[in-house]
């Protein structure tokens, strides 16, 4: 098995609460309703959101990927952190045993905040990820990222 980690950084004007509570804690009302053309439901199959829960997101028909369940490691809303594991997909874990996101939150220049992220791939026997690959998952995450980040620009007082 290789094990591949990636970091990164995004900025945001919006303060780290509040794309925290948006993004991590309300993620399964809000994002069907901001991204209807590629989430169908999110769903706890186990638990409601702690340490432990497991989370099915369900995929519009034509997306290419019908369903990805995911496993929460951690929920820190004190420091503004979040992991989960990436525990079924098809298609996604046919090179991979399993996917770690870590993701904090800090306070950003000007109220701002910071979003840092890391994604650890653990792959099957000696396959290697592409950079192609690794930049597909990226877009994908910061498509939703920056669809919460409009919604909260535009509406002030939501998740304040």
């Amino acid at each position: 098995m290789g094990v591949f980690a990636f970091s990164d950084e995004f900025t945001s004007p919006v303060p780290p609460a509040r794309l925290f509570k948006a993004l991590i804690l309300d993620f399964g009302n809000l994002l069907p309703k901001l991204l209807p053309q590629l989430i169908k439901s999110v769903d706890f199959t186990q638990g409601n959101g702690e340490a432990g829960s497991i989370r099915q997101i369900s995929f519009q028909d034509g997306i290419g990927l019908k369903s990805v369940t995911n496993r929460v490691e951690a929920v820190d809303p004190e420091n503004l952190s979040y992991s989960y594991s990436l525990i079924e997909g098809e298609g996604l874990l046919d090179k991979m045993e399993t996917i770690v996101h870590e993701v904090q939150f800090v306070p950003g220049p000007d109220g701002g905040s910071i979003n840092k992220m890391k994604s650890t791939y653990h792959t099957k026997g000696d396959i290697v990820l592409t950079e192609e690959e690794v930049k597909e998952g990226k877009e994908k995450a910061l498509g939703m990222y920056k669809a919460v980040e409009a919604y909260l620009l535009q509406n002030p007082e939501a998740y304040a």
